[in-house]
């Protein structure tokens, strides 16, 4: 049988933990209280049955020698609490059959069965009850009436310290049970801000020895993929910088060339091959972000800014929405991510509209939108693959390498940011920046 799928409670570590280790230790108190209580009972009846044994052989040799008149001023005096006699036959009835009353009844046989005959029947009651019937020396009938108490009532106090004890137990479950798993979270909390840029701080490689070496791990992992991401982008650079000698060279070719359409057309490649390798080294940055120290800027120059730029280049590009505030960021980042979207925007739709807004959370959103045709909903995510390029069929083929989505999704990781797409209703496309820092 599989546990996991047995067990459909809370989906926390911490929380099933506790609930098991409260749980066992719970029903280890009421086990320990249970036998006690038992033990307790058990001792208690052994006493009473002893003190009964003996305190029936003395009343009865007593109310024996004592005359007949006298033996009434001595039943008040012989009574117990639980258990009387009275001078009269008192009531018949079938055999005890309950374990107590047979106990009782084997106990006041031992005592005084060896020298008057004695019968011990139960009386009907709403609680254990049974009688023990005999004759004195001088015939007259006696009859001891029991009502045997098989359990010491429990004191108030009693229930109060169980409850106080459950109380602990819960605590130190819980106690034990955050101690355990407090290296757990932070490791998964360090997995999940571990991204592109390698910011995560380094776990402390202390506690017992398996969380020890499981952060020990974590660590060298986070150094060997920080060491990969290096080593890429140091590929990347190199073969930019080899590439450049033999673009040049090809250029000052096609510059010889007689031929007009092929000396265009090799010009055309030429600018596309450099574009790709300048796009790509770009990308291997964008996947190192951490190069660019957040500082505090104002986000609504630089958004005037950039459309500024647009329109020196005769693209139509329109802003709506301001922040209103300075913000704590990463500048060039955040220029290359609008830059990118506006870049798509304008070249499928022919313009853009950058829309800024501040939600009641403090979150900055920033919206890229356009009147283009649109991503189809299962290609939502894959366009932000890299060098894929989404080309619709019968539709002439637009330029690009299919690397702006991905610099601009691998940017937006680097400063802690989302960026996703979605289909306007009313046609077109929207790329929503959603900044999670605070305003600064």
């Amino acid at each position: 049988m599989n546990v996991s799928a047995w067990f459909r409670g809370p989906r926390t570590l911490f929380v099933r933990l506790t609930l098991i280790f409260f749980a066992g230790l719970a029903v280890a108190q009421f086990l320990a209280f249970w036998a006690t209580m038992s033990e307790r009972n058990d001792a208690q009846t052994a006493f009473m049955i002893s003190n009964l044994e003996r305190d029936v052989a003395t009343a009865v040799a007593l109310l024996d020698r004592v005359p007949a008149a006298e033996r009434p001023e001595w039943l008040p005096r012989l009574m117990r609490r639980n258990y009387s006699f009275l001078l009269g036959p008192g009531v018949g009835g079938a055999p005890p059959d309950a374990k107590l009353s047979e106990q009782i009844a084997a106990a006041i046989e031992r005592s005084i069965g060896t020298r008057f005959p004695v019968s011990v029947n139960a009386v009907p009651d709403t609680r254990e009850h049974l009688q023990a019937h005999l004759r004195l020396s001088d015939g007259s009938p006696l009859t001891i009436d029991i009502r045997p108490v098989a359990r010491i009532p429990l004191s108030y106090w009693l229930l109060v310290v169980l409850v106080i004890e459950l109380v602990v137990i819960a605590l130190c479950a819980w106690l034990a049970v955050r101690l355990a798993t407090r290296p757990l979270n932070q490791l998964a909390m360090a997995a999940d801000t571990l991204g592109p840029d390698m910011t995560t701080t380094r776990l402390p490689e202390t506690g017992p020895a398996e969380v020890a070496r499981a952060a020990k791990a974590f660590n060298a992992m986070q150094g060997r993929i920080g060491q990969y991401m290096k080593e890429r982008i140091q590929i990347l650079a190199a073969i930019s910088h080899d590439l450049q000698t033999p673009i040049t060279r090809m250029r000052i070719r096609t510059d010889l060339l007689d031929d007009e359409a092929e000396r265009s057309k090799f010009q055309q490649d030429l600018t596309e091959m450099e574009t790709l390798v300048r796009e790509g080294v770009a990308y291997g940055r964008a996947l190192h972000g951490a190069a660019e120290a957040p500082r505090r800027v104002d986000p609504d120059a630089l958004l005037e800014s950039l459309v500024s730029d647009y329109a020196d280049a005769g693209a139509k590009v329109t802003l709506s929405g301001s922040i209103g505030a300075p913000i704590v960021t990463r500048p060039v980042a955040l220029r290359r991510i609008l830059a990118n979207l506006l870049d798509n925007a304008v070249k499928f739709s022919g313009a853009g509209e950058l829309k800024a807004d501040v939600s009641n959370t403090m979150q900055i959103t920033i919206s890229v939108l356009d009147r283009g045709p649109g991503i189809p909903p299962d290609q939502l995510e894959t366009v932000f693959q890299p060098f894929f390029r989404l080309e619709a069929e019968g539709q002439p083929r637009i330029g690009g390498n299919g690397l702006g989505l991905a610099i601009a999704k691998q940017l937006a990781l680097a400063m802690n940011a989302t960026l996703e797409l979605k289909n306007r209703a009313d046609g077109g496309l929207e790329a929503t920046l959603v900044l999670e820092r605070p305003i600064g």
